[in-house]
């Protein structure tokens, strides 16, 4: 069984929490808000989810920059396998021990830094990174009518066909994780946590055991 203690480096914790919080409010303001239409401004909800996915989008940028310098967690070559073969034939030798213990009815192994764990986790940072950069592009360019052509057009379509694919990507990371702490596997509040790690073989109060 995996400890669930801190893993994580408090950089990767903060753009993790950030982009998760602006996310869950980008997919929730969708629900009920107004888009803007000619003679019709946006309501109250589409401002906020404009707002906020700006700061989505600097949270995905802050998190692939944590990706690239820091020194713990999955590297890039594990969350983008693709351009590997000996990486892409790990993550489907990982896919099928999954498949074998579902089937088992049996929960896999948790390996956060497993060959697939990582390239789903690599898949869903680029999608999020395409959410966000398709509703910039869409907040910078369009001109109060959604059904305009050219780049606004092609911005929507990106932006609304990426949508289901996030809640999807959502709903299943959560479901996953909170299944894995309930399990004991993970800890859901250390990366939660903005805490910095205590040093190995001391105590909440920082002493040396």
């Amino acid at each position: 069984m995996s400890n669930p203690t801190a893993k994580h480096g408090l950089p990767t914790r903060l753009a993790h929490a950030g982009l998760g919080i602006a996310i869950i409010l980008q997919l929730l303001t969708s629900l009920g808000m107004q888009a803007p239409y000619p003679g019709r401004a946006g309501d109250f909800l589409f401002g906020i989810h404009s707002y906020v996915g700006l700061g989505a989008l600097g949270f995905v940028f802050l998190f692939w920059l944590v990706v690239m310098l820091r020194r713990r967690g999955a590297e890039m070559g594990l969350l983008i396998p693709w351009f590997s073969r000996a990486r892409i034939r790990a993550v489907w030798r990982d896919t099928r021990k999954h498949l074998e213990a579902v089937l088992r009815l049996r929960l896999p192994a948790y390996d956060e830094h497993g060959p697939l764990a990582s390239a789903v986790h690599g898949l869903g940072l680029l999608l999020m990174t395409a959410m966000a950069a398709s509703g910039t592009l869409y907040f910078f360019i369009n001109t109060g009518n959604p059904d305009a052509g050219g780049w606004v057009a092609v911005s929507m379509f990106v932006h609304k066909t990426l949508a289901n694919l996030v809640w999807a990507y959502l709903i299943g990371h959560a479901g996953l994780a909170v299944l894995h702490h309930y399990t004991q596997h993970l800890s859901l509040a250390e990366m939660w946590s903005f805490r910095r790690r205590h040093p190995a073989g001391a105590d909440r109060s920082g002493h040396a055991r």
